[in-house]
């Protein structure tokens, strides 16, 4: 009985929901928008996902494809906080809540 609900208390604890802080941006370019030389990164994100890519979030070291693909385009480009679930294995990100990161240091 203890070890059952100690893996049912792991599993919750594995698929709670977590913050997870970057940079809104699309799944082809990821953190590099060089390559499409379409300046500012917000039009870049906005006219990758409109030709096929999705919204995606840049955390600095690697970009989760989100969920949600109609709330991030007001953010894209911009530095958020976003509420929700990563899926390890697709690396998507189930997006509960979507804000702006304070610029504080």
């Amino acid at each position: 009985m203890k070890k059952t609900l100690s893996l049912i208390f792991a599993g919750a604890l594995a698929a709670s929901a977590a913050t997870f802080t970057g940079v809104i941006t699309d799944s082809m370019c990821g953190g590099d928008h060089s390559m499409m030389k379409l300046t500012p990164d917000a039009k870049c994100t906005i006219e990758c996902v409109r030709h096929g890519a999705k919204y995606a979030l840049y955390d600095g070291k690697a970009t989760y494809v989100l969920s949600d693909q109609k709330a991030p385009e007001q953010f894209a480009g911009k530095k958020v906080k976003i509420t929700g679930t990563l899926n390890e294995q697709t690396k998507i990100l189930k997006v509960d809540a979507i804000s702006a990161a304070g610029t504080a240091k």
